[in-house]
């Protein structure tokens, strides 16, 4: 009898061998890494990821169905919906008996049912296919097999999920663009158009990168090579025959051609691939006109002006999508684009004028957002629906300058009744938005404590490390009210702060409690003042020497502050 220890020394000896190994599981992304912490919202995490996977499976190209699928099946692997995850991988090795992460991912699965010999039978197709063991199959195709095989990872790799550092995020964009470099390295066979497909993903990958680049303050040099790359890499995708790469590849070109002046002197790849003319307008234009009667494409685009700010153009994309196919049920992306652009233009304007900068905004925003909403949510309502509904009527239901008065109580209720039937959908409940947003409208209709639970979940909610601190803001201001209207008595308002304020401190980043607490100190000076004796007096000195470091960074930035925040706005 083979002695195991033998066996796993040379099945390790194997592996090291090899120059690539198929499968998804032993990828190095924040997927297949266990948290270091319990950590309540991966589930969610990995749910919310699933959705936007199956839209994007809608649109995909038919050589990238496949890595889809694979992501599908890994998300629904960690989800421990294994059934799931081996329909999946089942139905990638049916349409192409040939792919290799299909029977390592498959032979990963059955390891995990304690199936051992369907988890052989995959391993020993899997050996076949790679040429392996002593009766290969079709060895000469081992090449072709071994790229689209790494191209598949290195898609997986834009698409992580979990908490990282921008740091880390990086890594795993660096990792996945070094796949694909190794599978191009590989598929010298491979047909044109489908490395096209290829270069495409990586110059997405490269663009997110850069992204990443900029966050950090990185200097030329560090961005330099990326940079000119992408724009080789968007070169040969111009070429391509897809017209979704062909649109989404001129969008790019125009938001690379805006990146050049983030740098001291304009990139070399700019000139030497014929770019030195070329204004981004007009890149926008040609990836327009190539969608023009497309409206999965358009909707696409209209994504990315609104990302990047360019809400007319974003506006008027979703138009000619709309006036291509007007039906919600078929086209309710451009409805809920639409939608937000108009929402993000109120509440823009809204920001203006809480810091006094700008007049009352424009409510007409509104009534065009709840117009388009109220068309989706008739035929494919779904959470974000119920939850961007929610956010319009509780805008129409208060003043437009504080948030504090109620102005339309059916508005409100109706945002309370959209909330409801959000938080009754599967990951309704675990989502902080939702509370934050239950607990404003309970606040405005003078439900303080309805309104002080609903803050206290979303700060629970809240992951640790989230910059979004406006829950726990929230949470202060409704506690200091109650107290202020004999609610609560000193002894329960110090012991409330203290709990939260520690919960906040240990879940936010100092610099973005600080902001917070900055907010609410000079907005509810008096009621604070007020808390800060009682916590003196109660021997609870934790938040009394927060708010004087807030004081005292008011005192000797006031000026420079009030700067910032007008030009980061």
């Amino acid at each position: 009898m083979t002695d195991p220890e033998a066996m796993a020394d040379d099945l390790d000896a194997l592996i090291d061998g090899l120059d690539y190994l198929p499968g998804h599981f032993h990828l190095e992304m924040q997927l297949n890494f266990e948290p270091c912490a319990p950590a309540p919202s991966r589930p969610r995490d990995l749910k919310l990821q699933r959705e936007r996977l199956r839209q994007e499976l809608e649109l995909a190209a038919a050589g990238q169905k496949a890595a889809l699928c694979h992501l599908l099946g890994a998300l629904a692997f960690h989800l421990e919906e294994l059934g799931e995850a081996r329909e999946r991988f089942l139905q990638v090795a049916r349409e192409d008996p040939g792919n290799l992460n299909a029977w390592a991912n498959l032979a990963h699965v059955y390891g995990r049912l304690g199936q051992e010999q369907e988890e052989e039978a995959c391993a020993a197709r899997l050996a076949g296919l790679m040429g392996l063991d002593e009766d290969p199959e079709a060895a000469g195709d081992s090449q072709l097999r071994a790229a689209r095989c790494l191209a598949e990872q290195g898609y997986a790799h834009g698409f992580d999920v979990g908490d990282a550092s921008p740091e880390e995020r990086a890594q795993v964009l660096v990792a996945g663009i070094a796949l694909y470099d190794k599978a191009i390295s590989y598929g010298k066979q491979i047909p044109q158009e489908e490395k096209r497909s290829w270069y495409f993903t990586m110059a997405t990958l490269f663009i997110r990168l850069d992204g990443i680049f900029l966050e950090l303050g990185h200097e030329d040099h560090k961005r330099l090579p990326a940079f000119n790359r992408t724009l080789a890499l968007l070169r040969q995708v111009l070429k391509s025959s897809d017209p979704l790469h062909q649109a989404l590849a001129w969008c790019y070109l125009g938001m690379l051609l805006e990146r050049k002046d983030t740098f001291s002197t304009t990139p070399m790849g700019i000139h030497d691939y014929g770019y030195s003319g070329t204004d981004p307008l007009d890149c926008f234009g040609k990836a327009i006109e190539i969608a023009k009667d497309q409206p999965p494409i358009l909707n696409r685009l209209a994504k990315i002006f609104h990302f990047l700010g360019k809400q007319d153009m974003a506006i008027g994309t979703c138009n000619m999508a709309l006036d291509v196919l007007r039906d919600p049920e078929l086209n309710w992306q451009a409805y809920c684009t639409r939608a937000k652009i108009h929402i993000r233009a109120y509440l823009h304007d809204l920001e203006r004028a809480k810091l006094g900068l700008g007049g009352i905004p424009d409510r007409t925003h509104l009534t065009f957002a709840k117009a388009d909403l109220e068309e989706v949510v008739k035929v494919c309502p779904g959470l974000r629906t119920y939850l961007d509904i929610s956010q319009v009527y509780y805008l129409m239901g208060v003043d437009a300058v504080k948030e504090l008065l109620a102005v339309d109580e059916a508005a409100l209720n109706q945002a309370l009744v959209f909330l409801a039937k959000a938080s009754e959908m599967e990951l309704g409940a675990t989502l902080p938005e939702l509370q934050l947003l239950r607990g404003k409208c309970l606040r405005v209709q003078g439900e303080e404590a309805n309104a002080a639970a609903c803050f206290k979940r979303a700060v629970e909610l809240d992951e640790a490390g989230s910059g979004h601190t406006e829950g726990f803001g929230c949470l202060l201001e409704t506690l200091l009210a109650q107290w202020s209207q004999a609610q609560l008595s000193d002894g329960e308002l110090g012991c409330e702060v203290d709990i939260w304020l520690r919960l906040a401190q240990d879940k936010y980043p100092a610099a973005r409690l600080r902001q917070e607490l900055q907010r609410v100190w000079r907005g509810h000076t008096e009621e604070v003042l007020g808390l800060a004796r009682a916590l003196v007096v109660q021997g609870r000195p934790a938040l009394v020497r927060l708010l004087f470091e807030t004081m005292e960074l008011e005192g000797e930035r006031a000026a420079t502050l009030r700067g910032r925040r007008a030009f980061s706005f």
